[in-house]
C-alpha cells in the first residue's frame, strides 16, 4: 500500500569499516621513552650546573689591577688582606695579610709577579704594629726569604710574607639573621730597622668569602707618639655582611616552616569534622612529621646560628612553629582518645539493654466491665521508663548532633507508644464506659439529665419532648 517502495538492502552485507582517529601529527609516547628522556633531561641539568665550577682559573686575579695602579701612581708598602675569617660565635674576625712592595726601589729582587703584577717582597726590614699594640705583631726580615737554586727566584713563604691580625667583632646585629651586618674599623704601622716609620700605601681586602660579602676602604692618618710628634699610619673600615643567596635560601625555608606549621593547624580542623578514627590518623600521621621536619628546615639554614643563640628568626619562627605543631599535635590525639572513648562508651550501653518483647500491632480490646462494679474512667496506661544514656561530651568535642531516642524507641516501641498516646489523649473526652446514649431525630430534643434516684449510677436518662420519637441506644466501649 501506499506509493512508497522500501529500498532493498543486499544480502550479502559487507564488513564494517573501522575509523581510525587521527592524532593530529603527535606521536604518543611510550612510557620507556618518557623515563629514557628525563633521565637524559636530569643528566643535562645537573652538567650544566657543573659548569659553574669551571673557567675560575681563567679569570683575572682579583688584586692584579689593584697592584699594578698603585706601583705606576704611588708607590710604597701595601698589606693585602687576602683572606677574612668570620666567627659570629666566638665573636672575631682574623685578616690575614700578606706584605706586598710596589716600585722598583722598594723590591726585593727576584720577587717581582705576586698576583701576577709587577709589584713583588720589600727589599727592607720592616715591623707591623696593629691598633697601637705596644709589641710589633709581626716581622719581616728578607734574609729569611729563600731562593730557587736553578732559577734564581724568591719563593714567597707564608709563614714569612704574611701574618694574621685578630679583632673583636661587634655582634649587637646578630640577632637580625639572615640580615645581620658587621662593622670593623682598625689601624696599622709599619716601622723597618732604625726606628722609622714607613707609609703604608694601601689596605684592601677580598671582597667575599664563605657565607659572607666583605666590604673595605682606607685612609690616611697620624699619631700622636709621648714626645709630640706625629707618626703616619694607615686606617682600615670593614663592612661585612651575609650575601643575598643566603638571605634568600634562609628566608624561604623560614617561609616554609610556617607554611608546614599551618598545615598542622588545618589537619586539626578537617580531623575534627570527620567522625571514623581512621581517616583521623592520617592526619595525625602527617602532623607529626611537620614536627620533625622543621627543626631539620632550621638546620639546614645556611650558617644559621645556635638555638641558644636568641636570633630573632627563632622566636618569630622556629619556636613558634614547634610550639603550635605540638598543640597540634595533642589536640588530634586527645580527638582520637574522645571518640575511642566514646565508640566503648556507646558499645556498653548497647550491651546493658535487655530489648523489650514485641508487642502486636493493635492492642486487644477491654473485657467489659462487670455491672456491679462499673468505672466512670479507666486508669491511664502506665507510661514506658526509658533509660537514657549518660551525657557525653562527644557533641562539644566532636561537634555531633546529640540523638535523644530512648531505649524504647531503639527496640522498635514506636508504635506501641504512639497506640498509647491516641488512647489515652482524645479531645472531645469520651463518656465512660458503662454511659448510654440515645439518639432521636432531627424533630426531637434530647437533653441528659443527672442519674435517676434508685438507678444505676453513671446510667443518663433522656427526656423527649414527644413520647413517639424513635430511640437508638449506643453504648461505647
Amino acid at each position: 500500500m501506499g506509493g512508497t517502495i522500501p529500498i532493498s538492502q543486499s544480502r550479502h552485507k559487507k564488513p564494517a569499516t573501522l575509523l581510525h582517529t587521527g592524532t593530529g601529527g603527535i606521536i604518543p609516547l611510550q612510557n620507556i621513552t618518557v623515563l629514557i628522556l628525563a633521565i637524559i633531561f636530569s643528566l643535562l641539568f645537573i652538567l650544566a650546573l657543573s659548569c659553574s665550577f669551571l673557567g675560575d682559573d681563567e679569570d683575572e686575579p682579583y688584586f692584579k689591577r689593584i697592584l699594578n695602579d698603585i706601583e705606576v701612581h704611588n708607590p710604597g708598602i701595601v698589606l693585602l688582606g687576602e683572606n677574612v675569617d668570620v666567627d659570629i660565635d666566638e665573636p672575631s674576625i682574623t685578616v690575614s695579610w700578606s706584605i706586598i712592595a710596589c716600585g722598583d726601589n722598594l723590591e726585593l729582587n727576584e720577587s717581582a709577579g705576586i698576583h701576577e703584577s709587577t709589584c713583588g717582597l720589600p727589599s727592607m726590614y720592616l715591623q707591623f704594629y696593629v691598633d697601637n699594640s705596644p709589641d710589633p705583631v709581626f716581622v719581616y726580615d728578607p734574609t729569611l726569604i729563600p731562593t730557587i737554586q736553578q732559577t734564581g727566584r724568591r719563593r714567597s713563604i707564608e709563614n714569612l710574607v704574611r701574618f694574621d691580625s685578630d679583632y673583636t667583632l661587634d655582634v649587637h646585629n646578630a640577632r637580625l639573621y639572615p640580615f645581620d651586618n658587621y662593622y670593623l674599623a682598625s689601624t696599622l704601622r709599619a716601622v723597618n730597622a732604625s726606628n722609622a716609620t714607613i707609609p703604608i700605601q694601601k689596605l684592601h681586602t677580598i671582597d667575599q668569602v664563605t657565607s659572607f660579602l666583605v666590604a673595605s676602604s682606607d685612609m690616611d692618618s697620624y699619631q700622636n707618639t709621648p714626645n709630640g710628634t706625629q707618626v703616619p699610619t694607615r686606617d682600615l673600615d670593614l663592612w661585612v655582611q651575609r650575601p643575598g643567596q643566603a638571605q634568600t635560601f634562609a628566608f624561604v625555608l623560614f617561609a616554609i616552616s610556617w607554611m608546614l606549621t599551618h598545615v598542622t593547624i588545618g589537619h586539626v580542623l578537617l580531623a575534627r569534622r570527620l567522625i571514623d578514627t581512621t581517616p583521623k590518623i592520617k592526619h595525625l600521621i602527617s602532623t607529626f612529621a611537620i614536627l620533625l621536619a622543621i627543626p631539620q628546615l632550621r638546620n639546614s639554614m645556611p650558617d644559621s646560628p645556635g638555638f641558644d643563640d636568641g636570633a630573632l628568626i627563632d622566636y618569630v619562627g622556629f619556636f613558634p612553629q614547634m610550639i603550635i605543631s605540638a598543640l597540634s599535635l595533642l589536640t588530634l590525639l586527645l580527638l582520637i582518645m574522645m571518640r575511642e572513648y566514646d565508640e566503648l562508651e556507646d558499645n556498653h550501653v548497647t550491651s546493658g539493654i535487655t530489648p523489650l518483647p514485641p508487642r502486636p500491632l493493635s492492642p486487644p480490646p477491654p473485657p467489659s466491665p462487670s455491672p456491679r462494679t462499673p468505672k466512670l474512667f479507666s486508669p491511664p496506661p502506665t507510661p514506658t521508663v526509658s533509660l537514657l544514656k549518660p551525657p557525653s561530651l562527644k557533641p562539644f568535642i566532636l561537634r555531633t548532633k546529640v540523638r535523644t531516642s530512648s531505649v524504647s524507641m531503639e527496640c522498635g516501641e514506636a508504635p506501641h507508644m504512639t497506640d498509647d498516646l491516641n488512647t489515652s489523649f482524645i479531645f472531645p473526652p469520651t463518656p465512660p464506659a458503662t454511659r448510654t446514649i440515645h439518639h432521636r431525630s432531627r424533630s426531637s430534643r434530647t437533653r441528659f439529665d443527672s442519674t435517676e434516684p434508685g438507678g444505676q449510677p453513671g446510667v443518663y436518662v433522656p427526656k423527649l419532648s414527644k413520647p413517639n420519637t424513635a430511640l437508638q441506644s449506643l453504648k461505647e466501649r
